[in-house]
């Protein structure tokens, strides 16, 4: 099999779900390699660890964040594209710390103060990540001076941020006004299921989507 037929499996793998060969998911690639194996095997051949992201691991992934977006696909199948993701990411990683590797730009995320809900932030990482993005996830309930923190570690970073309950909206405005005091040029992205576009433009965000692949289609366009 030659290289583009195997970043072509290995973005198969993605979309599917299918992590190595011992996952029984999904039942009819039952037995065969998946992102593991045939991510290791390209490498071996001959490719690149940029070919593999770029041909490979992101064109799968950015097929399961439109899937999603449109309602094809739900969360359960997101998340086994993410394990399938990850485990080809894992023979990519040393080429990322060696600097080989340059990682689009980085995406730091967090729940807001006072909210504890993660599972969308949790997608919205792993749809970005597989995008080509370097994702610093702070978790859940973080104020604005953890997101500052990590801005003042990662010069240049766009800033996520989530929440699922109207009561922290508010907390999502005050962390926007804290951040915009302190770095007015920070490019800062909010989501979730109470927020709207009209939220967005009230609090000073750059952009809301409400679904992970817009996210990632307004970061992409902001390093294209």
């Amino acid at each position: 099999m030659s290289q583009e037929s195997l970043l072509q499996e290995i973005a198969v793998c993605v979309e599917r779900g299918k992590v190595n060969e011992q996952s029984p998911y999904p039942p009819d690639l039952k037995g065969q390699p998946g992102a593991d194996e045939l991510t290791r095997k390209v490498l071996d051949m001959g490719a690149s660890a940029d070919q593999v992201l770029s041909e490979g691991l992101v064109p799968g992934m950015k097929i399961v964040g439109i899937k999603f977006r449109e309602n094809k696909i739900f969360v359960p199948e997101v998340l086994m594209a993410a394990k399938a993701m990850t485990a080809g990411m894992n023979h990519l990683r040393p080429y990322f710390q060696s600097g080989e590797v340059q990682r689009k730009g980085t995406f730091i995320i967090g729940t807001v103060m006072g909210d504890l809900h993660d599972i969308g932030k949790n997608l919205l990482g792993m749809i970005v990540e597989g995008a080509g993005w370097e994702v610093i996830d702070l978790g859940i309930d973080v104020p604005a001076a953890k997101f500052l923190a990590a801005l003042e570690e990662h010069p240049g970073a766009f800033i996520g941020l989530s929440c699922l309950l109207t009561t922290t909206m508010l907390n999502m405005e005050r962390i926007v006004q804290d951040v915009r005091d302190s770095r007015p040029d920070a490019k800062i992205l909010i989501g979730g299921a109470p927020v709207t576009d009209e939220f967005k433009t009230k609090i000073g965000a750059n952009w809301y989507s409400p679904d992970p692949q817009g996210a990632v289609d307004f970061l992409n366009k902001q390093v294209s």
